[in-house]
């Protein structure tokens, strides 16, 4: 397996401000997966615990698909702004398990919702939230836009291997969004950067249905089609990525470490968590975690925990916000945004 060589986190810093978001919203599924309920697939209960800080996570019903969890993630978040939503005029979807392969799932969500506008999907993995928050928001701040949808959503349950031990028990389903429309000059993006390192791709994959190695429908239980990971060398990159991209936009941002009100990683392990609060120094309870009741839900880790985190009462106007997502590319993206 390739590991990625590129220097961790060294991809150009930008800002754009001028930006706000105006509402959020997130849905989970009610079908609650406890780790004592994975024991009939070989998973130890207490392993995965200890290992991941995960206790619980949320999967679909079978008629519920990436498309709908989002569709409800979206209402929710029309509900807490004051936008119609037929001033929205860009959706982006950040996912990696869209409900087919073309068109986009971006698509099916713009026409379940009503809206007349642009609709696309983007593929960053974990760090997807991330990258569709800073694509939507260029469009936003030079008027291209007046008000944009991104959103994050993923049915990780489907395409996870159930026979993988230590890889099924890390994830969960979920969807998360936010509305962005123009804001004053000191709001948005004090600072951002988003990069990527293909030497690693090897290193967390799903190989079957694409161009490379297309579904053969003659070939049954082929399970190569599910997502492939190399948990330990993930580990250890995630870890340095986090320190090394957040101390990068905080620097941009001319702010310090302890200037930042709210910490809002990509929920992927409670160790990956607790090493980038211990390295950089910071407040463990200013870490947002929800992992132990949800798991790894992929793109939505985010925009779950920053609308869990509004409707609890933890952000105020003016609040310093680090949102970090980082995975399979190996890709990432870290901004410092200020509400």
């Amino acid at each position: 397996m390739k590991q990625g060589k590129a220097p961790v986190g060294r991809s150009p810093l930008r800002n754009l401000t001028g930006v706000q978001i105006v509402g959020t919203g997130c849905f989970l599924p009610d079908k609650v997966i406890t780790n004592e309920d994975l024991a009939s697939l070989g998973c130890d209960a207490d392993w995965i615990l200890q290992r991941t800080g995960i206790r619980e996570r949320r999967h679909a019903p079978p008629e519920m698909a990436t498309g709908d969890m989002a569709v409800a993630a979206a209402k929710r978040c029309f509900l807490a702004s004051d936008v119609d939503p037929q001033d929205v005029d860009l959706l982006l979807l950040a996912t990696l398990s869209p409900d087919r392969l073309m068109p986009a799932t971006a698509t099916t969500i713009q026409d379940q919702l009503g809206l007349n506008c642009a609709a696309m999907d983007l593929s960053a993995a974990c760090a997807g939230f991330v990258y569709a928050l800073c694509t939507a928001m260029q469009f936003v701040a030079t008027r291209c836009s007046r008000r944009a949808l991104v959103i994050g959503s993923d049915a990780m349950s489907r395409v996870i291997d159930p026979g993988d031990k230590t890889t099924y028990p890390l994830f969960g389903d979920g969807a998360g969004a936010v509305l962005l429309a123009p804001g004053s000059s000191d709001q948005g993006a004090l600072a951002y950067t988003l990069g990527s390192d293909g030497s690693g791709v090897d290193l967390l994959y799903r190989d079957i249905g694409g161009a490379i190695e297309p579904f053969q429908p003659n070939i049954k239980n082929d399970r190569s089609w599910y997502l492939e990971m190399e948990g330990r060398p993930v580990f250890k990159w995630a870890v340095r990525v986090v320190d090394d991209s957040s101390r990068q936009v905080v620097e941009a941002a001319q702010l310090t470490l302890d200037q930042i009100d709210c910490w809002l990683f990509h929920q992927a392990n409670v160790r990956i968590l607790d090493a980038a609060a211990n390295s950089l120094g910071i407040d463990r309870d200013r870490v947002v975690m929800h992992l132990d009741r949800y798991g790894n839900t992929s793109a939505a880790s985010i925009p779950i925990a920053l609308d869990e985190t509004i409707r609890a009462g933890g952000i105020a106007r003016g609040d310093h916000l680090l949102m970090s997502g980082f995975g399979a590319g190996l890709a990432w993206g870290s901004t410092v945004w200020r509400w």
